[in-house]
């Protein structure tokens, strides 16, 4: 592994890049048939629900430019970070507007921040960027999201668990088969293979097994939210990954609403905090 060369990293501190996306239903139906609807959540012309804007705006690499554990190779808008494991971490979101799907959009990223730290695990950098979503020149969707890079693990590095923060007013079981974690990574043209590369996960990665996807467990949480609230609007939602979940391991989403606020989290087969999340409704 080369020298990890914090100050260097800086240099991309600023830069951006720009990506148009047609808001296709196709992706949509499909991530609405994942997510087992009977129809899909959102057609020609309707709301995009909260979230699936992740289904859009990918970078699509050659061949030789994808690296070693499936992403896009670093260096050339995410900095060159030389560190084997990269994470997404969490996210900071504000919905302005909503996307309307079979409209054009617009997705300004911004590398906001780098940092170094040392862990218990040894070196971590974090990055974080800033996306703004528009719909011709109107903000529709703003997020700051946080990756986090490491090195490879050595044992179990996980910190201690935590138990749910609430009483939970509602609880749904999920049942995270590779069936699943493939479909959800095809809808986001997410190669890393973490999610279905077995081998690569247990014997390069050190993880136990395939790893659940951090944006699906935090696209679950806030569809249990509207399988509840079916009519609630949310202005503002953000999520941290706390603990890896596993394929083959059930785990449960759970939430409760307190005024205009909703905790969602989502326990490991352990009962451990693996997510916690909190949304603003209007």
């Amino acid at each position: 592994m080369a020298a990890l060369d914090v100050n260097a990293l800086q240099a991309w501190v600023g830069k951006t890049e720009s990506r148009e996306d047609q808001i296709c239903p196709a992706p949509a139906a499909g991530l609405s048939a994942t997510l087992d609807y009977d129809t899909t959540r959102a057609s020609v012309g309707e709301s995009l629900p909260p979230l699936w804007h992740w289904l859009y705006f990918h970078a699509v690499p050659r061949s030789s430019d994808t690296d070693t554990d499936g992403h896009p190779r670093r260096g050339d808008f995410l900095p060159p970070v030389a560190l084997p494991r990269r994470m997404w971490a969490g996210s900071r979101i504000r919905f302005e507007s909503p996307l309307r799907v079979g409209e054009q959009a617009r997705r300004v990223s911004t590398i906001a921040s780098i940092s170094h730290k040392q862990g218990s695990a040894g070196d971590l950098v974090f990055v974080t960027i800033r996306h703004r979503i528009y719909r011709g020149d109107a903000l529709a969707i703003e997020e700051a999201q946080d990756l986090v890079y490491r090195e490879l693990s050595t044992g179990d590095t996980a910190p201690a668990p935590k138990t749910a923060p609430a009483e939970p007013q509602w609880t749904r079981e999920i049942e995270p088969d590779p069936v699943l974690l493939f479909r959800y990574s095809a809808f986001t043209l997410n190669s890393h293979r973490i999610h279905y590369d077995r081998d690569y996960a247990t014997k390069v990665e050190g993880y136990p097994g395939l790893v659940v996807q951090g944006p699906l467990t935090a696209t679950l949480l806030l569809d249990s939210l509207y399988r509840e609230m079916p009519a609630a609007q949310v202005k503002a939602f953000q999520f941290r990954g706390m603990r890896p979940l596993l394929e083959g391991r059930r785990f449960l989403v759970q939430g409760r609403r307190d005024d205009s606020s909703v905790t969602l989290w989502a326990l490991d087969d352990g009962g451990a905090m693996a997510m916690k999340a909190d949304a603003q409704l209007l």
